[in-house]
């Protein structure tokens, strides 16, 4: 560390000197994920800051020292030499008692805190006199911060490994194979819960060839559990779920009934259940009971990623994979970690785009601007006093109410019109009559040939219209590009137009008409090989 100057340049100094992020080895019991990753280190160091880490940090992910090394980070050899000379601190857990005793007035420590669940730790670390930014404390409803949300980053890993989990304890195929000892029926899945995680579990399961089900009290996700290849399965009874801040709420006991009577029924039925339900400070629901799991067929299995909170199944043992009235029940509370490369990796890139914001500047010191919604919600202590929870986001104000439009007046008539109503009879009668004469003079002194072009120009007006026109919105991005390309085939008019007179056509025209021809052939052309270019990145986006 830089020592602090005193007297009138010391705040410009300080400004100037660049913070160490120091990195230390996760202490907690099985642990293997690491908050940063070497790659993250080189972008680390491009904003300015010096990186830190403890020797081994990065063996449970598969991280070397070298490595780390080699983009620029400084291997510390333990962990009280780390957290003696750095400024900020990332980590993975909540901090230890021992870790909290290296804490030191000023630092600022980034990472898992949970709050509301260890109300002591808190009071320890602002005893510190520490600036703390609890990472699962983000405002997930911030677009923006959607970069920094590790939370939805250790779900969709968590979602993955459950199936991976579920896929070594069950005793088949998960797809349906017909081979020439028999026909193997597929696995049947059944989702608790269609969060990020079960989300993430759905997709998997689904492209494993297992049939999936799912089921969630926010009723709008059925269409992603759709899009994801998984039937969602409704619970007779009406009630919104939603709760704040994109998660679940409690519901009601008449609701939870209904809920249990399908769970009940699900259990049956399905080979294999993963339940996945959590509300924000509260015990996970109890969700899957002991009379459910008596009802599975042997050798079922069931994976409880609530398993921390106390899991969403009455005889689930946290930590722990047990096997109950012929029913293995898997309650591993480290799934993340157990794909600590990539979940290290995730982690690692959610704390990098957090540092982008909190150091905009990019010369290695932070800003902890309480003035940034998203910064003010990560913030849970602030030089040692106690800020969670966060004030209520802002609401952007609500657009100002159009004046009410003026009433149509009444014709004449009595009956009132508005400006979508027919044409009165009379009036229709008059246009056709002109048109009908505009017709007769154009069918009698102009020449043949423009009949012909007249007609196809009027035809091609009206298929426009029905091919382009009536497309759902929903469809026009992928759908446009291509009645826009297939629209081009004016080029061929324009191309005959400008044809050499050899050709056999009506020869080349001068001035305005060959310019005019050959912009139209430059601009469809463009149209047409832009439409079909957007139509295959489109496309590209749903392959595989």
């Amino acid at each position: 560390m830089q020592p602090v100057e005193t007297g009138s340049n010391a705040t410009s100094t300080m400004a100037r000197t660049p913070q160490r992020i120091g990195v230390p080895r996760e202490c907690f019991p099985g642990e293997k994920r690491v908050a940063t990753v070497p790659e993250v280190v080189a972008k680390l160091v491009k904003l300015g800051f010096s990186v830190a880490v403890e020797s081994g940090a990065g063996d449970g992910a598969s991280f070397s020292d070298d490595t780390y090394r080699a983009e620029g980070a400084v291997i510390v050899p333990n962990a009280a030499e780390l957290w003696a000379t750095s400024d900020i601190v990332f980590k993975v857990r909540p901090p230890s008692a021992d870790e909290v005793a290296l804490v030191r007035p000023g630092m600022t420590l980034i990472g898992f805190i949970w709050p509301a669940q260890h109300p002591e730790l808190m009071a320890q670390l602002a005893a510190a006199k520490a600036t703390v930014l609890a990472i699962d404390a983000l405002p997930r409803t911030l677009s923006r911060a959607q970069k920094m949300d590790a939370l939805t980053s250790m779900a969709g890993v968590s979602g993955y490994r459950a199936v991976v989990e579920a896929a070594n304890a069950f005793g088949r195929f998960f797809n349906g194979q017909i081979t020439a000892a028999g026909k193997v029926p597929p696995a049947k899945v059944f989702i608790a819960g269609a969060g990020v995680a079960g989300l993430a579990a759905i997709g998997t399961a689904a492209s494993l060839g297992a049939i999936v089900r799912a089921n969630d009290t926010r009723a709008e996700v059925a269409d992603q559990v759709v899009s994801l290849g998984g039937e969602f399965v409704k619970v007779d009874f009406e009630e919104e779920g939603s709760g704040g801040g994109g998660y679940a709420k409690v519901m009601s006991e008449g609701f939870q009934k209904a809920q249990r009577e399908m769970y009940a029924q699900q259990a049956r039925e399905v080979d294999i259940i993963i339940t996945t339900a959590l509300i924000p400070g509260k015990p996970a629901p109890k969700l899957i009971t002991a009379e459910m799991v008596q009802s599975m067929k042997p050798g079922s299995v069931i994976v409880d990623m609530a398993a921390e909170q106390g899991g969403n199944c009455e005889l689930t043992e946290p930590g722990q994979a047990v096997v109950k009235h012929g029913v293995t029940i898997v309650g591993y509370t480290d799934l993340a970690s157990r794909l600590a490369r990539q979940s290290s990796t995730l982690y690692g890139t959610n704390l990098f785009r957090l540092s982008e914001e909190l150091c905009k500047t990019k010369d290695g010191v932070i800003n902890v601007n309480m003035e940034d919604d998203a910064i003010r919600g990560l913030t849970v202590i602030k030089d040692g006093d106690i800020t969670w929870p966060a004030p209520p986001l802002k609401q952007a104000a609500p657009p100002a109410a159009k004046p009410a439009a003026a009433p149509v007046a009444e014709k004449k008539g009595g009956h009132g019109h508005g400006s979508s109503a027919p044409l009165p009879a009379q009036t229709l009668t008059i246009l056709f009559a002109v048109a009908a004469v505009a017709f007769w003079f154009v069918g009698t002194y102009a020449p043949a040939a423009f009949l012909g072009h007249f007609t196809v120009f009027v035809l091609a007006c009206f298929i426009g219209n029905m091919v382009v026109w009536n497309v759902t919105p929903a469809l026009h991005t992928p759908l446009m590009s291509v009645t826009n390309a297939i629209s081009s085939i004016i080029a061929i008019g324009a191309l005959v137009q400008i044809a050499p007179p050899e050709a056999g056509l009506s020869g080349r025209p001068d001035g305005l008409i060959f310019w005019l021809a050959f912009a139209a052939t430059v601009l469809t052309a463009v149209n047409m090989f832009g439409g079909f270019a957007v139509t295959r990145r489109m496309l590209a986006m749903f392959r595989k």
